[in-house]
């Protein structure tokens, strides 16, 4: 199995996406194509060599070859027409946040039938939309953090109790996250966040807490979880930490659980993915307080996909690129408009 690599994207996350394709790289012998997507909309097809940072800082990129999207794939324009871009069975789809989260190119995706790995476009939605999550969350039998929802012109009356959290609701990667601790500095925290979105949530944080990340997908009938991460953190995991944590290339050894503790975030990890999240490979990141088990946040598209959670990568991506969701084909057969010309009369054609 062939992949092509899709990264990039409009959207605050585009250079932890530049980073994790990088990262992706080291470890995916099996991606013969790397597809960039610009914060223009523009599709530029990368030579491996050039798959360094700063070939896209300094814009080298646009030297390259553009592609265009239709029908089928992706296409090279040539002196007669254009040419389908070939090398590749299954798309990656590694965009981070923006289009690549929301269910724009999940969208686009599926429109012009190209087969791809990664969330489709209901999942997205659900996903990329902190308030949304919970819902779901609650629907799929998923306790999450107690919270409150906030527009960027409702009135600033927070009652939750200090210390809190406020988290910009549709952005990962905690960008214009910030812990409070004063009343002083809620304004502030408010402030920062909606320079990122127009809602956002106010959520307690409590200290202390222990946090785990359980990463799989579900391939045919069998479920492949990788290992348990308890990840290292001093109070929350901020966007440098992150942006860092998004190029690592080595693997991760499994956090110290008991087995109760294990099954039981393997299970809710099985609630969350469900049917929704079928043709990806998600990443769950959970709290447990108290005994209790909360969802903190749905990662669609997890840095470098979480290849460092497996123990043999490139063939859990084999296998479920062979085992992707098909949508319905609907194909017109004309028959009621037949049948209303023919009830009208030779007259009426």
């Amino acid at each position: 199995m062939k992949f092509a690599l899709l990264f990039g994207g409009e959207s605050y996350e585009h250079e932890i996406s530049i980073v994790s394709a990088i990262a992706l790289k080291k470890v995916l012998p099996n991606v013969s194509q790397y597809i960039f997507l610009d914060a223009e909309g523009g599709f530029w097809l990368i030579a491996p060599e050039h798959m360094r940072s700063d070939h896209f800082a300094d814009a080298t990129y646009r030297k390259g070859e553009r592609l265009s999207l239709e029908r089928g794939g992706f296409y090279r324009k040539k002196m007669l027409g254009s040419k389908r871009l070939e090398g590749f069975d299954v798309l990656i789809n590694l965009v981070h946040g923006g289009q690549g989260e929301d269910g724009t190119l999940a969208s686009l995706l599926e429109f012009f039938d190209i087969p791809f790995i990664g969330p489709r476009r209901e999942a997205s939605v659900v996903s990329c939309n902190k308030w949304l999550t919970k819902l779901y969350a609650d629907g799929a039998g998923v306790d999450t953090v107690a919270y409150e929802r906030l527009g960027i012109d409702d009135a600033r009356e927070v009652k939750t109790p200090l210390p809190l959290i406020v988290k910009p609701l549709r952005l990962g990667s905690s960008i214009g996250v910030s812990v409070v601790r004063e009343a002083g500095r809620l304004d502030y925290a408010l402030d920062q966040a909606f320079e990122f979105d127009d809602e956002v949530l106010v959520e307690p944080f409590v200290e202390g807490i222990a946090e785990y990340n359980v990463a799989g997908c579900r391939i045919g009938d069998e479920w492949v979880i990788g290992r348990i991460e308890a990840p290292q953190k001093e109070e929350f995991l901020d966007f440098e930490q992150k942006y860092l944590d998004f190029g690592r290339t080595g693997e991760v050894a499994e956090a110290d659980v008991d087995e109760r503790l294990k099954e039981a975030l393997i299970q809710a990890f099985k609630r969350v993915y469900g049917t929704l999240f079928d043709g990806a490979l998600i990443r769950c990141d959970f709290f447990v307080h108290e005994g209790k088990i909360l969802l903190n946040e749905i990662n669609p598209i997890p840095g470098s996909l979480a290849h460092y959670l497996f123990d043999n990568y490139p063939d859990v991506l084999d296998r479920l690129a062979q085992n992707l969701p098909h949508k319905r084909a609907i194909r017109p057969t004309y028959a009621y408009i037949d049948k209303v010309q023919s009830a009208k009369g030779p007259k009426s054609r």
